[in-house]
């Protein structure tokens, strides 16, 4: 993935911005269902934010069912019919 950009003049906060940006990734199918996600440090990087602001990010993702968490392994995407938007109850980070 390329560098992208934040806009931190914006109102939507910076986590919300890199949020709606991975959820595009994922309904354009960039990012596949069930391949993994940038780690927080690579968003770090990709992004030029702080950890807690990725972290914050792949919540939100979390919480629309988009994503799932494996400790230890990362986030990957979930497969379209479990994105509900509801959450899928699998994460356990």
């Amino acid at each position: 993935m390329a560098a992208r950009e934040v806009d931190h003049r914006a109102p939507e906060p910076p986590y919300r911005q890199i949020a709606a940006d991975l959820a595009a990734d994922i309904e354009r199918g960039d990012l596949a269902p069930g391949r993994p996600l940038p780690s927080e440090k690579e968003l770090t990087e990709l992004y030029g934010v702080a950890r807690e602001t990725a972290r914050r990010a792949l919540a939100l993702l979390r919480e629309r069912g988009l994503i799932y968490t494996v400790t230890g392994r990362g986030s990957y995407v979930t497969e379209p019919a479990e994105q509900t938007g509801e959450g899928d109850g699998r994460a356990d980070a």
